[in-house]
């Protein structure tokens, strides 16, 4: 009879009660054992937790070819300075197929011979970025296209594509992918790209800051070029003057790829910062599904242009302010607590429309905080009346 040593049956209980037998933690830093990302890529087995200390990884591409892992930067945010570089060609980090959670990492610069390089390039499975930078990228984050691959975005910062004309930079660029979540996340310093497209089936976008700001050039603001269910709740979108493209939100300008379409628009607030008259939101109905659903409710346009008037379907408590209402370049999106609009809104009561109540806004400088819902509603993102930055009067504006 086999007789195992009391001590090796302690070590194997102990073991199993700390979870899968082959995970470990691997960290990389300028003082650690491992000092290069690609390295932590290389020994790294699935199951396994990667920690990236602070510092400057220049030029330190990799592709993580595991199938289920954790990388997250360590205290203050770690920066990975392509320089030019990436990996694979195609991205600084690429996630070729699994289920992955990337945290407070920051990447920056990446360029590729196909003008398409990405902070990350995401192929298949899951993927969820949270409190991560993004800027001076050909593109943020790039995916492929399988319908079974699912991007997650939280409380991320994507900004200041490079000044190329050769080719369109998308801030993020979703493939025709199953599903894209984005929230509390902040979308800034568009060139000629979007600063969010997405061909995905099924699209949620909520409480995020989606304004190009002064120095910005994007054309749209958020696209859906293949149609797909978008549903798209308590978001700032604001186009700059210098834009060359006057519509904020597009939907089905290249008709309709999925089976189930539908544009959901709920407690947005919509900026156009230009005199010359804005579309707030374009569908292109005739290249789409006859029953192809389009709703509106409780936005709040600000600028010149048109909402309502350029969409199919039945819209309801929507309300226009004049330029200037609001001050995008002070971060001033709220209405004071004596507006004439607090209460006129449309109630959000029927089963199918509780994906469009908003439970959070935006929080600056980048995230969300949970709503406290008020007595009386406001059409647009914000229900409190103070300022998202303290010293900033809210204003009040006149019904439309």
């Amino acid at each position: 009879m086999l007789t195992v040593p009391r001590s090796l049956l302690l070590a194997l209980v102990s073991l199993a009660a700390a979870g899968p037998l082959c995970a470990a933690t691997l960290v990389v830093g300028p003082h650690e054992a491992l000092t290069r990302i690609a390295d932590a890529a290389r020994l790294a087995r699935d199951g396994d937790t990667v920690l990236i200390r602070p510092g400057t990884y220049t030029g330190d591409v990799t592709v993580w070819p595991q199938k289920s892992l954790e990388i997250r930067g360590v205290g203050d945010r770690p920066v990975l300075d392509a320089g030019g570089a990436v990996a694979d060609g195609k991205a600084i980090w690429v996630f070729s197929g699994g289920d992955f959670k990337v945290r407070n990492i920051a990447f920056r610069g990446a360029r590729a011979a196909d003008h398409n390089g990405a902070g990350i390039r995401f192929e298949r499975g899951r993927l969820e970025v949270r409190d991560c930078l993004f800027e001076d990228n050909e593109h943020g984050i790039l995916t492929a296209n399988f319908a079974d691959a699912e991007l997650t975005v939280v409380d991320s910062v994507f900004r200041d594509a490079p000044r190329d004309t050769r080719a369109l930079h998308h801030l993020l660029y979703a493939g025709r992918i199953g599903r894209l979540s984005v929230e509390g996340s902040r979308f800034h310093g568009g060139y000629q790209g979007h600063l969010l497209k997405s061909r995905a089936r099924h699209n949620d976008i909520r409480y995020n800051l989606l304004v190009d700001g002064q120095a910005g050039r994007a054309s749209y603001e958020l696209e859906f070029p293949e149609g797909g269910v978008a549903v798209v709740v308590g978001n700032v979108i604001g186009q700059g003057a210098d834009s060359a493209n006057p519509t904020l939100l597009a939907y089905g300008a290249e008709g309709a790829r999925w089976p189930d379409n539908r544009l959901l628009m709920a407690h947005n607030t919509l900026i156009s910062e230009g005199w010359r008259p804005a579309l707030f939101a374009r569908v292109w109905a005739d290249r789409l599904p006859p029953d192809t659903r389009f709703v509106a409710r409780n936005n709040l346009t600000v600028g010149l242009g048109v909402f309502t008037l350029a969409l199919p379907g039945w819209h309801q408590g929507n309300h226009a302010l004049p330029p200037g209402a609001l001050d995008p370049q002070r971060l001033d999106f709220t209405l004071a607590a004596g507006s004439l609009l607090r209460g006129r809104v449309s109630r959000l009561e029927q089963a199918d429309e509780a994906a469009l109540r908003p439970t959070a806004e935006f929080r600056f400088p980048v995230g969300r905080t949970p709503l406290v819902e008020p007595s009386r509603w406001v059409p647009g993102a914000f229900q409190r009346a103070e300022a998202m930055l303290p010293g900033l009067p809210a204003v009040s504006g006149p019904p439309p």
